[in-house]
């Protein structure tokens, strides 16, 4: 039998095999794409006010009090020539949060720093070729810094007010046109797009990665967890209200019309939707599972933002807005505000 029949008999694959080609077939299947999430916080929990009360007040929300399952978790994207992280988890030394009666959101307790998670992963950081930053906050930014060689994409908005200073950092400009339901978009690798989501942060975006079908949504906290995607309900963390509450119709949206994977950050449902590929299906929403053992460790006397991460030390003060070192965090003055997010004292938990 010649190579021509041979081939006719048994296909391209095999005359690939017999002729000592293995190698270039097993390296084509690894091309396809690879989503990951890397886990950082387990066994925390929000409160169902904070997560649907931002339209209504937290007190309107029936059972404001009820709680959901909480995380952190960030995403990486191997494409198969490249590694591409989606935001970059807490910074190192960020002290743990600690629960009293009035906390909102916990993250839970620490199961890894950044970097040690992502190496678990088998990646080292000098593959990462690219950065895309959902929004500015801390819990998504902790990192970057990790990360020298790495191109870094976030929105002009996230640019200007990040407070990670590089010549690596990119504003991106949107220059792609429509992606699907959405006006505007940046093509950052074949399959992987950033688009325009504000209202959270100003400038926040969000992420898809399209591989087998399927749409992978990672966008950083445009909800806090998926019971505020199936119930339309906005948290009370935004910039911008208006801005939010279109963005979260433009996702609704792009889910109705198109079979996507939706990876939060705030919620184990971000790795549980993605391990699974779940689809979702805004008509059929699965039941809520109730937090577990929460377990919270000693106060240290520092404050913790719940919605940014930024950590406020009584010996440092805050003397940019004329807190003098020394200053209790009970003595801070009502209408003092995170200094990154510009959140309230009542979104700050004991650390």
């Amino acid at each position: 039998m010649n190579r021509r029949d041979f081939i006719k008999t048994v296909g391209v694959g095999a005359a690939c095999l017999a002729a000592g080609q293995f190698s270039v077939i097993a390296k084509g299947r690894n091309q396809s794409m690879e989503i990951k999430a890397v886990k950082l916080y387990e066994k925390g929990f929000m409160t169902r006010g904070f997560a649907l009360g931002g339209e209504i007040g937290m007190e309107n929300v029936d059972n404001p009090t009820l709680k959901y399952r909480s995380t952190l978790q960030n995403f990486l994207i191997d494409t198969g020539k490249a590694v591409i992280l989606v935001d970059t988890g807490m910074p190192l030394e960020t002290p743990d949060m600690v629960v009293d009666e009035k906390t909102q959101i916990y993250l839970g307790s620490r199961i890894k720093d950044y970097v040690s998670a992502f190496k678990d992963l088998g990646y080292k950081p000098e593959q990462v070729t690219k950065i895309l930053v959902t929004h500015k906050h801390a819990d998504h930014t902790g990192e970057l810094r990790s990360f020298p060689n790495a191109k870094i994409y976030m929105s002009p908005e996230e640019k200007e007010a990040t407070e990670y200073k590089s010549d690596n950092i990119i504003g991106v400009q949107y220059k792609d046109g429509a992606y699907h339901n959405f006006p505007a978009s940046e093509k950052i690798a074949d399959g992987v797009y950033l688009l325009p989501a504000k209202g959270h942060t100003f400038g926040n975006s969000i992420i898809v990665a399209e591989s087998d079908g399927l749409f992978y949504m990672m966008h950083g906290d445009v909800t806090y967890t998926d019971e505020a995607l199936y119930e339309n309900k906005l948290s009370v963390v935004f910039d911008d209200k208006d801005a939010a509450r279109d963005t979260l119709n433009k996702v609704r949206e792009f889910v109705k019309n198109n079979p996507t994977v939706y990876c939060s950050t705030h919620t184990p449902l971000g790795y549980e939707n993605l391990e699974a590929k779940k689809v979702i299906d805004l008509d059929n929403p699965p039941k809520s599972i109730p937090p577990t053992e929460i377990v919270s460790k000693k106060a240290t006397g520092k404050y913790i933002c719940s919605v940014c991460g930024t950590v406020y030390d009584p010996a440092v003060g805050d003397p940019e807005h004329g807190i003098p070192a020394g200053t209790a965090f009970e003595d801070l003055p009502a209408d003092w505000k995170c200094p990154r997010c510009k959140q309230g004292k009542d979104k700050f938990n004991k650390a």
